[in-house]
């Protein structure tokens, strides 16, 4: 017989079983080394905020150690060539977060004296930086009892007190239970440690709830419906838009790439030149050249579209000009420096 849950979770418990079982982060101060006065390095967390939107911390680390090896202060960032941030992004996804990394950076450099501010309200001013990612600032590097709430706390809190309103309505009903549970004491390695149960125990399927701290205090657990939450309204079907994509080499192997619009889309990124992306694109090609159409598509998943590219590929004469972009000599061109969907679109075109 299921115990019943009997009281609300204690900050305290989670911490206990935090300081046992904390992951190891590349961008985090574990809790021993923060009992030790360690601080953390409010750079590191933010940067690592803005990587892991969206993404996993698998995908982040390696982009992580990358960044700060190169450029290891916000006031590094802040000096670095725009191109030269977005080829190493390249392959994050959600460029945007690359646009405005920058932003930011350059506006606690030259605003801040290269300090990130320790006050909530002053964090949301900055460029790119929202209510979660602002808050887990404050919680994280400066102690700042912050409620933060990311899609591994939004399914404890539904789980923990049993809530079956369907996201996103829910958000701000998980949010107001996820306050109610922020410690005054620890609020940082409390924020870690909320993120690290919903990523290890409180898991999307078979949650292992024998080796949960919330385990008795679990309102799913004691009902029994921990494997329904949270509940998810149903997501609207992706539409399919198509474009062409020009893959244009010239004849001592340097390509054809230009630099999209800093607005929209892989904005700021190298890619091919290429048509609209919509229902019937229309031929655009950047340069005069007899064109070879390849048999497979270029296909990928934006947040809210998929995307068919036609991939058009030609090797043209060196005094033939393009009429858009520019060739990037051989030495210069680096595959990973694309955007994902254009490496796919090379990768046809090298076994095409």
């Amino acid at each position: 017989m299921r115990e019943t849950a009997c009281h609300i979770p204690d900050a305290g418990d989670l911490l206990d079983w935090y300081d046992r079982h904390a992951r190891d982060l590349p961008w985090r101060v574990g809790p021993a080394a923060r009992a030790r006065g360690v601080a953390p390095d409010p750079y590191r967390v933010w940067l690592s905020e803005i990587m892991l939107q969206q993404t996993t911390v698998a995908a982040v680390r390696d982009y992580f150690h990358a960044f700060t090896t190169r450029w290891p202060t916000v006031e590094a960032l802040a000096a670095a060539e725009d191109g030269d941030v977005m080829a190493a992004w390249a392959g994050l996804g959600y460029y945007a977060r690359a646009r405005n990394l920058l932003k930011c950076a350059r506006v606690v450099s030259e605003d801040h004296g290269g300090r990130f501010p320790r006050d909530h309200a002053t964090l949301l001013r900055l460029p790119g930086i929202g209510p979660y990612t602002a808050a887990a600032i404050a919680a994280i590097a400066f102690d700042d009892p912050q409620t933060v709430v990311d899609g591994n706390v939004e399914r404890v809190m539904a789980r923990v007190f049993d809530e079956h309103t369907p996201l996103p309505a829910a958000k701000p009903i998980l949010t107001e239970h996820a306050a109610r549970l922020t410690p005054e004491a620890r609020p940082g390695d409390y924020a870690q440690a909320v993120m690290d149960l919903g990523a290890t125990i409180c898991t999307p399927r078979r949650p292992a709830c024998g080796l949960c701290p919330w385990r008795t205090a679990c309102a799913a657990w004691a009902a029994g419906t921990m494997a329904e939450l949270p509940k998810k309204a149903p997501k609207a079907r992706k539409p399919v838009r198509l474009g062409i994509a020009y893959l244009a080499r010239r004849v001592d192997g340097a390509w054809l790439l230009e630099r999209r619009p800093d607005k929209g889309l892989l904005g700021g990124m190298l890619g091919w030149p290429g048509s609209d992306w919509g229902a019937a694109p229309e031929e655009a090609p950047p340069i005069r050249a007899e064109w070879k159409t390849l048999s497979e598509e270029a296909r990928h998943t934006f947040t809210h579209f998929h995307l068919r590219l036609t991939v058009k590929t030609a090797l043209v004469p060196m005094d033939r000009q393009p009429g858009r972009g520019e060739f990037i000599e051989p030495p210069d061109f680096r595959p990973a420096d694309l955007p994902t969907v254009m490496r796919k679109a090379f990768d046809l075109a090298q076994g095409g």
